[in-house]
């Protein structure tokens, strides 16, 4: 399965929506944004799935993206 990053205005962001994520059985880490996203804080979160549906869920949990991209 494809690995999709998504980026976070704030390190808090990014680590409740890994917490969202893996709840909702998605697997996924922190890992530093990479350069071609360049937004937020430098942090983000890779996880494998449908960006999607990963985007939908983290939404209706009040986080929204600041930029996604495969990885």
């Amino acid at each position: 399965m494809d690995r999709y990053i998504f980026a976070f205005p704030s390190v808090n962001k990014a680590l409740k929506a890994l917490t969202i994520l893996k709840s909702s059985g998605f697997s996924g880490e922190i890992v530093r944004t990479p350069r071609n996203l360049s937004a937020g804080c430098g942090y983000s979160v890779a996880a494998e799935g449908d960006p999607g549906i990963i985007t939908e869920i983290l939404e209706k949990n009040g986080i929204t993206p600041k930029a996604s991209g495969k990885l």
